[in-house]
């Protein structure tokens, strides 16, 4: 699995979030990504999770072994 091929699959998920994505070990299975979007607003960090994972869910333990995620609505992103 490859960077853009993630970032894509949140962005469709999530439309006008800003997506980061980092191959943490290089092999292309073990991701870490920053997801920030006003969609967040009100809802739950474990919420926020699975929303990431429905939209990367035909890849998980198939192509992406391990994810770390973060998220943040664009005002929480700027507190931190």
């Amino acid at each position: 699995m490859n960077i853009n091929s993630i970032k894509e699959k949140i962005k469709q998920h999530i439309p006008n979030s800003s997506v980061e994505v980092k191959d943490n070990t290089g092999t292309g299975d073990h991701f870490s990504v920053l997801v920030i979007s006003d969609k967040f607003e009100g809802i739950t960090l474990v919420n926020r999770h699975k929303m990431i994972y429905e939209s990367l869910s035909q890849y998980i333990t198939k192509e992406i072994h391990a994810l770390q995620i973060k998220t943040y609505t664009q005002k929480e992103a700027l507190d931190v």
